[in-house]
This record gives C-alpha cells, sequence and structure tokens, in this order.
C-alpha cells in the first residue's frame, strides 16, 4: 500500500472568491447556499454525491469521496469575488436569469450579502461589455496591488482560514503568450511599463499566487498557463489549474468520442454549433473572444481519438465549431452536432445530437469542486498545476512534456486514483464501479 499523505485538516472557514459574479458564480453561490439549507442536492458535485471504490470489488468498501478525502464542509465556506456590472449575488442571479424566483427567494438574504467587489476591466479584451464598477490605477502593478490588498481584506473581514479563487468571467480576446508572460520578472516589470500584453485574467491570477491562493481558470483565457504563473506557484507552493470548464458541447464530445473509438469505428466529420443568448454568448459574438473560445473547442477530438495511431479512421476530420448569439435563447444554451461516422466496409452512418444544455446549471457545481479540491491539495502539500483535475477542462493545462487527456473516463480514473494515492489506498487499474 502506498504511504498516505500528511493532509492537514480542514478547520475553519474557507473563502472561494470568484473574479466574475455573473450567470456560474451566482448559481453556483446560489445552489451551495440552497444545499446547506436542505432546499436542493447539490446535483452534478463530485465532491458531495459521488462514490469512490477502495480496494477489490468483494470488499465492498465504496464510500463518497466527501467521507474519504478531508474536504471543506459545505457550511464552511463564505462567498466573494468582483464584478465590473453587478453590485451584489443576488442582483447578478436576477439578471442572469438561470434561476427562477422561487428558488431565489429563501436565499435572497445570503446572496445580497456577497457583494461584488469593483473589478479589474478592460474594454480591450471583451468589446461587448461595459464595466461600471471598475478600479483606477495608473499601472497595472497598482491594479495588481488593489486586488492583493482586497483579498487580504477578505481574508480578515470573513474571518477565512484559507481562500481560493475561481476564475468565472467571460472569455478575452484570443493572445499569444509573448515577452512578458516568460518569467516572474519581466511580467512584474510588464505590470510597471503598463504592457499591453497583460490581460485583466492574468492580474487575477498573479495576485492570487503571490497572495498564497490557488487559482482555478474558467475560461480559456491565458491566465495561469503561461511560464511566469508556473515560476510564481512554484516559488510560493501554490496549486493551480485550468483552464475552460468543461459543461456543454465539449462534455459530450468527451463522452461519445471515447465510445467510437473503443469501437473502433471511423469518423469524417463533426460539426458543432451553439446558439446561446447569455452574456457569454454576447463575449462571444465578438470574432477575437469567439477564436479563445475556438481553439478551446478544437483540441479535444485529436487527442482522444489518436489520427496518428488510426490514421484510416481518424486521419482526415472535419472538424468544424460555432458560436452564435441568440438573445431569445438567454442561459439556455442549445448544442447541436452533426457527426459523421463510417464502419464495416466503409459505409457511412451520422448521429444528431440536440443537447438542449443549461451552461450555468452545468458549470456552478464545476466551481465548488474545485474550490474544495483545490484546498484539499493545497493542504496535502501540493503546488503548481494539477493535472488530476483535468476532468473539469475543456483544455487542460499539462507539464509540456505530454498531451494534454480529453478522454473523460480516464480523467474520471486519474482524479479518483490521485485521491486513492494520498490517501493510502491502492490504484485502481480494472473495472471502475464509481
Amino acid at each position: 500500500m502506498p504511504e498516505p499523505l500528511d493532509i492537514a485538516a480542514a478547520n475553519g472557514r474557507l473563502g472561494i472568491l470568484t473574479p466574475g459574479m455573473g450567470a456560474v458564480a451566482s448559481t453556483a453561490y446560489a445552489g451551495v447556499i440552497a444545499a446547506r439549507k436542505g432546499l436542493a442536492a447539490p446535483i452534478g458535485s463530485l465532491t458531495q454525491m459521488a462514490h469512490i471504490r477502495l480496494g477489490r470489488r468483494a470488499e465492498g468498501r465504496n464510500p463518497k469521496i466527501r467521507e474519504f478525502v478531508p474536504l471543506a464542509e459545505l457550511d464552511d465556506l463564505v462567498f466573494g469575488g468582483w464584478d465590473p456590472i453587478s453590485a451584489n449575488a443576488l442582483e447578478a442571479a436576477r439578471t442572469a436569469g438561470v434561476l427562477e424566483e422561487r428558488d431565489l427567494a429563501p436565499i435572497s438574504s445570503e446572496l445580497e450579502g456577497v457583494v461584488a467587489m469593483p473589478a479589474v476591466f478592460d474594454q480591450r479584451w471583451v468589446k461587448r461589455l461595459d464595466g461600471v464598477r471598475v478600479k483606477s490605477g495608473e499601472t497595472l502593478f497598482d491594479l495588481a496591488e488593489q486586488l492583493v490588498a482586497d483579498i487580504e481584506q477578505f481574508r480578515t473581514e470573513n474571518a477565512c482560514d484559507r481562500l481560493v479563487m475561481v476564475w468565472c468571467g467571460s472569455t478575452e480576446a484570443y493572445q499569444e503568450p509573448s515577452a512578458v508572460h516568460q518569467s516572474v520578472e519581466s511580467f512584474e516589470a510588464g505590470l510597471r511599463n503598463n504592457d499591453e500584453n497583460i490581460a485583466p485574467s492574468q492580474l487575477y491570477a498573479y495576485a492570487a499566487l503571490v497572495s498564497g491562493v490557488p487559482f482555478a481558470n474558467g475560461a480559456p483565457n491565458l491566465a495561469s498557463d503561461i511560464p511566469c504563473m508556473a515560476e510564481l506557484a512554484e516559488r510560493n507552493g501554490v496549486p493551480y489549474t485550468g483552464k475552460d470548464f468543461k459543461t456543454g458541447q465539449t462534455l459530450m464530445k468527451t463522452i461519445l468520442a471515447p465510445g467510437f473509438k473503443a469501437r473502433m469505428l471511423g469518423m469524417r466529420g463533426w460539426y458543432s454549433t451553439n446558439i446561446l443568448g447569455n452574456r457569454d454568448g454576447e463575449v462571444l459574438d465578438d470574432p477575437e473572444n469567439f477564436k479563445t473560445k475556438e481553439v478551446s473547442k478544437l483540441g479535444v477530438l485529436d487527442t482522444i481519438l489518436q489520427p496518428e495511431v488510426y490514421p484510416e479512421l481518424y486521419g482526415n476530420i472535419d472538424h468544424v465549431v460555432r458560436i452564435n448569439y441568440y438573445p431569445p435563447r438567454g442561459d439556455n444554451k442549445e448544442g447541436w452536432d452533426n457527426i459523421d461516422i463510417f464502419g464495416w466496409m466503409g459505409y457511412p452512418m451520422q448521429i444528431k445530437v440536440d443537447f438542449l444544455c443549461r451552461d450555468s446549471i452545468l458549470a456552478a457545481p464545476i466551481v465548488l469542486d474545485l474550490a474544495l479540491f483545490l484546498d484539499l491539495a493545497q493542504r496535502a502539500g501540493q503546488s503548481g498545476n494539477q493535472e488530476w483535475l483535468s476532468f473539469y477542462w475543456k483544455s487542460p493545462q499539462t507539464d509540456g512534456t505530454t498531451p494534454a487527456e480529453h478522454d473523460i473516463f480516464i480523467q474520471q480514473t486519474k482524479l479518483k486514483n490521485t485521491l486513492r494515492e494520498w490517501m493510502g489506498e491502492e490504484p485502481v487499474t480494472h473495472s471502475e464501479a464509481g
């Protein structure tokens, strides 16, 4: 049996800070508060509902994850964050329109008490939004220092023993890493010189890691996946993970594609289109912001299907992704897929998937799980990129030596085996009992 890690107990309060308090964050807060009151079950959350098999199946050891590893309790969570538009989580939730008033009313006072701090916001990165509750400063370094001060003030005022940060803000315009991102020294010089290649999400990642706060990047932005942040995380002993919550259409791809590959069914094309009308859809209506999301979505199939290993099956796939802003749909996104496959003797077949999903309903439990697992990782003495959390991401970060794993079933095994290892249990390498 492996030696268990010395994991500190989850004593005291855990603060969950979200840059962005829109549809995803406010829905996450609401769901946790409702679960605490016994008004709703935390459906979709592995940390709250999933079981983990230990040892051989015949042993019958199958506890819930939260009974197996020392996670923070829901009653010990405190919420806060920044938003350039909404003043508090209740206002944000009503504006987003994800949850009905009958679900908001019993928890309205708690949501109203989650007051948004003024945000770091730059319209160059999200042209379709206007920020009205925005920080000002002569340099980006000034803004970063204000975020660090916000973190410490929140920690003190809410008597938090530990903090985590989960980016729930908008998708920023596409960018490639530049010289300013290559080291902590170059990044901090860029902050003082107002380098135009530093995006707001990078300021939040920097502020978190400087403050010893684990960071998760819920959007496809270039944020923690740059050398300076990896250096900073290792220097300060802070775990981080990302990027881009795996919710609707990409979730379906990572479920379906492994099945096609398992049966050695060929594929000729996969056409995906989305219609959505929430703030995310409005932001992604801009081509530069859509490109950031497109790159995140397109990377999934190649890794799962391995065209270099199976060229006759997957070496000539047309993979197309589209996103269309359609205001009447609101947060109830529709992901439509046409999949052209072929089978015995090359005969073609088609599969149509129409996923009428609720984007924030799928993302909210991910916010909770990432916060609890990152807090666990820090108490377990882990730092740097937490690749075992790839299960939650469209574009999982890696150490750069191997490609990211996108098969959701392999990701699930990796996640659970990491927890088993940390707790001194043997990994499961054959059939998984959930």
